[in-house]
């Protein structure tokens, strides 16, 4: 992307504040760029494919995946960076990065290694998607992980506690500061919760969980609902559905593009400085949308996530992830041979913290069938592979 086409205040190639390892430039590449395109041939990004998003897998093949969840968000990304003439390159880079630490089975996965490492330095999984990119990814020759760029390094790291921030040096210093991430990094947060709230409505329709009559009780979704319903009275159920979707991802993001422009121009920033040194983060909804999305959030955590069926498989899959943690720490020679080398590294520097969490990058980085393979192998009498 041309840097001249950018806002001042936007993120740029030629202004980054570099890698941790220094590189020569791409020769018909920007840096983000190559961010981008370092993440699509990574393994991790590969294994997302298989990893759960609300619904296991195996529970039908039009369900959002992680892999599908992270496309999604790149594209939302892009359409809010282009409008505010920001740099799509990075705001794809980390939509296409957040989620790459996460575990296998959805949330229910990140919390049980959470509780499982609590003694050893815990479990988070933004944390886990930098550590992916810094160190776990092994394709280059001249240093280990992907050697991102701090601009998309900064935006995968959404979330961190005070504690982890203080190790994690200039990436880690601005939850110190109390200050903000670029522009770029911010509106692909928000993204995220535009992509995740609209499509698990989506998944959760076509799962039969939630019905329409059930959401027609929330404000943002009922309004919707109404002007597709008066519009195209005789339109198939499906093709309703998708058209409120489509409008849902819209107005939100139409809502977020405005609030913005007019909270960057009140605050005039004229630098990508001035954008993180702002008492408040300039990307924005406006309040009444911040609250309509609000109450979609609580009607999906308690009639979605909440759901008996989906609390099953989480109660099921998080007594696996538990199991093969406290199976992998009694004896470690369960592991592949490559991870009883790591254990045996980091044993002799760190001790049981350094076993802890080499089995808990092992674990993270499983597909959830990969989990489930695993727990088979271990402790069903009747698998003898």
């Amino acid at each position: 992307m041309n840097d001249g086409l950018l806002e001042k205040y936007a993120a740029k190639s030629s202004t980054s504040l570099g890698r941790t390892h220094p590189e020569s430039s791409p020769a018909y590449r920007g840096e983000f760029q190559r961010d981008r395109d370092r993440i699509i041939h990574s393994t991790a990004f590969r294994r997302l494919e298989y990893k759960t998003q609300v619904f296991v897998n195996h529970e039908g093949d039009l369900f959002r995946t992680r892999l599908t969840h992270s496309i999604e968000v790149a594209q939302i990304s892009r359409t809010i960076a282009r409008s505010l003439q920001l740099n799509e390159d990075l705001s794809e880079t980390i939509g296409l990065a957040h989620d790459l630490g996460h575990t296998p089975f959805g949330h229910a996965g990140q919390d049980v290694l959470n509780d499982c490492m609590r003694d050893y330095g815990g479990f988070e999984h933004n944390l886990q998607s930098l550590r992916v990119v810094d160190e776990l990814e092994e394709k280059y020759a001249e240093f280990p992980g992907l050697n991102l760029t701090f601009e998309s390094r900064e935006g995968i790291l959404k979330h961190c506690s005070l504690k982890n921030a203080r190790i994690l040096g200039e990436v880690g210093q601005r939850f110190l500061n109390k200050h903000h991430p670029s522009l770029e990094a911010q509106l692909t947060n928000l993204a995220d919760e535009i992509a995740y709230n609209s499509h698990d409505v989506d998944d959760g329709l076509r799962s039969g969980l939630i019905t329409l009559k059930q959401l027609r009780e929330v404000e943002l979704f009922n309004s919707l609902y109404e002007d597709v319903d008066k519009n195209y009275p005789d339109l198939p159920t499906r093709r309703k559905i998708y058209e409120i979707v489509r409008r849902l991802i819209s107005c939100q993001v139409v809502d977020l593009i405005e609030t913005s422009k007019a909270r960057i121009e009140q605050a005039k920033p004229e630098s990508i400085t001035d954008v993180r040194e702002h008492d408040q983060p300039l990307i924005a909804y406006s309040d009444s949308m911040r609250e309509q999305n609000l109450a979609m959030k609580r009607f999906l955590r308690e009639n979605l996530y909440m759901h008996y069926r989906v609390r099953r498989m989480s109660s099921k899959s998080a007594r696996m992830l538990r199991e093969l943690f406290g199976a992998f720490m009694d004896d470690d020679l369960l592991l592949p041979p490559e991870y009883q080398d790591k254990v045996r590294q980091q044993q002799r520097e760190s001790g049981d913290s350094g076993k802890a969490r080499i089995i808990a990058d092992y674990i993270a980085g499983m597909t959830d069938r990969y989990a489930n393979a695993e727990y088979s192998k271990i402790f069903d009498p009747g698998s003898l592979t």
